[in-house]
């Protein structure tokens, strides 16, 4: 492997290291700074996720045209300076105001995956693209794993040591970038800059164009939002109800990263060939649906970490989906229909946060009344519930045209 792809491996590792970090000390750094309790720490961290992904939604095209225009190794290498300092001020906090600013500069910087994509499409080979835009996705997996491991171990020394360290690590990275990374994009090949093509909103045009696509908008929307019950409450919830600290929430979110790259990484890869796509969707939303059933009315934490095994297989569903999906709509808007699909998700990011939490806050807040600290995975079930009650006369067309 090359150092120009190494780079990009740990640049994408560190960004999904930064997001993965604050999970396991959020509620206890949020408490800490404001006073509330847990349960209106909550509401804050949902606000927090929420301002990083609008950020990310609206930032991501915009650094992806400045780079088609002054190239991807400047851009790279100030989203990774930038980043470093971010942490930086998010490792300072003082008030709650600074680490939103924190978190919405992070949303910012975030978007240099798009940056990097586009550096490995610039140098790689046609027929290698597909192996090392693999790169990406493992970097996801891994991040996931040793984010919310690193935020538990070096949480325990500090609340705010996990910042300090990652400012360090994305420093260390613009500095190795510097000097290692040579610029991938010829000036030829590049393109002034346009705010009409950096329009984020411009992708969600494509939602209402396929028809296919029009009937799994509700469907993958409330996939999507149902997810962040997992992302945004998991560990206020498993504090509240379990008494776990941050180190616990940490390494039960390093547990849910591990079983979820095995399936994703190596299961959907035999089971969906073996059962097809069809019977794939309906084990992967029957699998969410007895997990986040189960997480909603789970008596004792172990229950956690056994439903998730499970609940993994809920993996298979996104990818069976997407290639139902895709093989309805033409070659030449193979990349039409990704935008759509992401423009959901990113839909789905900045709402999802923001709903789960506070059905959290509202049944967790007064024990004498509507006292349900599970609510959100109940939430979650009842999203799922009604995803495969419209899923499945959609889905068996399309699986017979197949």
């Amino acid at each position: 492997m090359s150092k120009a792809l190494i780079f990009i491996f740990i640049t994408v590792l560190l960004d999904v290291i930064g997001l993965g970090i604050i999970i396991p000390i959020a509620p206890e750094l949020i408490m800490s700074i404001t006073g509330k309790n847990l349960s209106e720490a909550s509401s804050i961290g949902g606000w927090l996720m929420t301002s990083y992904s609008l950020m990310l939604f609206l930032c991501a095209p915009i650094i992806g045209g400045l780079s088609d225009k002054f190239g991807r190794r400047p851009l790279l290498l100030i989203t990774l300076l930038v980043f470093g300092l971010d942490y930086l001020i998010q490792g300072f906090a003082t008030n709650i105001y600074w680490l939103f600013a924190g978190r919405i500069i992070a949303g910012i910087t975030g978007a240099s995956y798009t940056v990097a994509s586009s550096y490995i499409a610039d140098i790689s080979e046609p027929e290698k693209k597909a192996q090392n835009f693999g790169l990406i996705g493992a970097a996801f997996g891994l991040g996931f794993i040793i984010g919310p491991l690193l935020g538990a171990a070096l949480g325990s020394i500090g609340l705010r040591v996990p910042f300090f360290a990652s400012a360090g690590l994305a420093l260390a990275n613009c500095l190795f970038g510097f000097f290692i990374l040579p610029e991938s994009l010829s000036k030829e090949n590049r393109r002034a800059f346009s705010w009409t093509r950096s329009n984020p909103f411009g992708t969600f045009s494509v939602i209402t164009k396929y028809s296919v696509l029009k009937i799994f908008i509700p469907i993958l929307f409330f996939v999507y939002t149902a997810h962040y019950s997992l992302q945004s409450t998991w560990n206020y919830y498993t504090m509240h109800k379990f008494k776990w600290d941050h180190t616990m929430v940490g390494y039960s979110l390093a547990f849910v990263g591990i079983t979820v790259a095995i399936v994703q990484g190596g299961l959907t890869r035999i089971i969906i060939p073996k059962i097809g796509p069809y019977k794939s969707i309906i084990v992967g939303f029957s699998a969410a649906i007895i997990g986040y059933f189960g997480f909603s009315f789970a008596p004792e934490g172990w229950y956690m970490f056994a439903l998730m095994i499970p609940f993994a297989l809920s993996g298979l569903a996104g990818p069976s989906i997407q290639s139902l999906v895709s093989n309805k709509v033409p070659a030449n808007a193979q990349g039409e229909l990704q935008g759509g699909l992401t423009s959901l998700m990113s839909l789905a990011s900045i709402f999802g946060p923001v709903i789960m939490t506070n059905t959290f806050q509202y049944f967790s807040s007064d024990p004498s009344k509507h006292y349900f600290p599970g609510a959100p995975f109940f939430l979650s079930f009842i999203f799922i519930v009604i995803s495969l009650s419209i899923a499945i006369g959609p889905l068996k067309k399309l699986a017979k045209s197949e």
